[in-house]
């Protein structure tokens, strides 16, 4: 018998190395999820955090295998809650499952959404499940790039040397 920490770690470690024998990223992510609900105790990675999706969790251990900043997570923006936000870089970011933004109806209430966030200065990245779950190297490249060129555009396109 195994603790829910060290199944964890192995199913991660399986699904890293691609011998997880048909286990899917997201069914790993339901797991983690499962066991933080009912209490289970796991490592500082797993641990409950302020996010309120699969999905959002996913996007936060690709900033953190990629050392990117860390991102507040569910905040409030005006009227809206935003699942991240650099607010020193002034960058949003969403993260969007089909099953919660299908449909014309959620289709436009997305971009009203960016254009009044984009309105208040913020710039506004939406990514899709699919991206997030298939393309985690992409997605920290362009995350990377989102919040150097705000950083640059903010000191007058000087960039300022590395430590």
């Amino acid at each position: 018998m195994t603790t829910a920490a060290r199944t964890i770690a192995d199913l991660r470690m399986a699904i890293s190395v691609g011998r997880a024998d048909g286990l899917s990223r997201w069914e790993l992510r339901k797991a983690i999820r499962q066991a933080n609900v009912i209490g289970l105790p796991l490592t500082d990675q797993d641990a409950s955090d302020r996010t309120r999706s699969d999905l959002e969790r996913a996007f936060l251990a690709i900033c953190r295998r990629d050392r990117l900043p860390q991102p507040e997570v569910n905040v409030r923006i005006g009227p809206f809650l935003v699942d991240f936000l650099w607010r020193g870089e002034r960058l949003v970011v969403e993260t969007d499952g089909y099953r919660y933004h299908r449909g014309k109806a959620a289709f436009q209430d997305d971009r009203a959404r960016d254009l009044e966030l984009r309105q208040l200065g913020f710039d506004v990245l939406r990514l899709s499940e699919r991206q997030i779950d298939d393309e985690p190297e992409r997605v920290a490249a362009v995350l990377g790039v989102a919040l150097g060129q705000r950083k640059d555009s903010q000191s007058g396109g000087k960039v300022s040397p590395e430590p």
